[in-house]
C-alpha cells in the first residue's frame, strides 16, 4: 500500500503488525514517533542549559516557547501558570509537533486520526475535574453542576460531554481535511499547488494546536475560577466590615 492510498483512509486502518487481537496501527506508530522525537529533541536542548550570556539559539527558542505558554496560561486563568503548564503545554507541543512534522516525506500526522484527537479530548475531560477538585474541593466542584438550580444538572453534564466531543471533532476535521486536500492537489497539479497547500497546512496546524490548548485551559480555568472569585468576594466583605 503506497502513501497516497494511506492518506485516503484512516490511520487506524493501517496495520503494521498484528498478533491475535493485538495490533499496531498507523495511529500508534506515528504517535510513538512524535513522542520519541519530542523526548530526544528535549534532551538535546536541555542537557546543556546555561545562565551564561550569550545563550545558544536552541535555548533561546526553548525559553521563548515556554515564556509564551506561561503568558497565555496566566492571561486565561488569571492565576500563576505553574500548575497548568505541564498539562496544557504538553498538549500544545504534541499537537504542534505532530502537525509540523507533516513536512517530512512519508509522515502522517496522528492528529488526523479521530482516535488521537478523541484521546486528547478525553485527557482534557479528565483534567477539568482534577484541577477543579484541587482548587474547590470535591463537594465544591460537584456543586457547580446544580447551579443555579438542581434542574440544571442534566444540562451541565451534557455540556461537559458535548464540549469534549467538539474538541475531538474540531481538531480531527481540520487536520484530516487539510491532508485530503493536499493529496487531491498532488494528483491533479503535482508542482505549485501542493507546495502552497503544505504551507497553508502548516499554518493551520499551528493555529489548531493553539486553539486546542487555549480551549483546554479555558475549560480548566472555568472549573477553578469560581472558587477564586468566591474568595475574592469574601475578602472584600471582610475589608468593608
Amino acid at each position: 500500500m503506497d502513501w497516497m492510498s494511506i492518506k485516503e483512509i484512516s490511520l487506524d486502518q493501517v496495520i503494521f503488525w498484528q498478533w491475535g487481537p493485538i495490533s499496531l496501527n498507523g495511529t500508534i506508530v506515528f504517535t510513538w514517533a512524535v513522542s520519541a522525537f519530542m523526548v530526544l529533541f528535549s534532551h538535546l536542548i536541555t542537557r546543556k542549559l546555561s545562565t551564561d550570556v550569550p545563550l545558544s539559539r536552541w535555548q533561546n527558542l526553548l525559553e521563548v516557547v515556554v515564556e509564551g505558554m506561561l503568558k497565555e496560561i496566566r492571561e486565561i486563568s488569571q492565576e500563576e501558570p505553574g500548575s497548568y503548564l505541564y498539562f496544557v503545554g504538553t498538549l500544545f507541543l504534541f499537537i504542534l509537533v505532530s502537525n509540523i512534522l507533516t513536512i517530512v516525506p512519508g509522515f502522517l500526522a496522528p492528529t488526523a486520526s479521530l482516535s488521537t484527537t478523541a484521546g486528547l479530548a478525553i485527557c482534557v475531560f479528565a483534567a477539568v475535574p482534577v484541577y477543579g477538585i484541587m482548587s474547590r474541593g470535591f463537594l465544591g466542584y460537584l456543586r457547580q453542576y446544580i447551579e443555579p438550580t438542581l434542574f440544571m444538572l442534566p444540562f451541565n453534564i451534557i455540556g461537559e460531554l458535548s464540549r469534549t466531543l467538539a474538541l475531538a471533532v474540531r481538531l480531527f476535521g481540520n487536520i484530516m481535511s487539510g491532508t485530503k486536500i493536499v493529496a487531491i492537489l498532488i494528483a491533479i497539479v503535482p508542482l505549485v499547488f501542493p507546495v502552497l497547500m503544505h504551507a497553508l497546512g502548516l499554518l493551520t496546524g499551528v493555529i489548531q494546536a493553539y486553539i486546542f490548548a487555549v480551549l483546554a485551559m479555558v475549560y480548566i480555568a472555568s472549573a477553578t475560577r469560581a472558587q477564586k472569585q468566591k474568595k475574592g468576594r469574601q475578602k472584600q466583605k471582610g475589608e468593608h466590615s
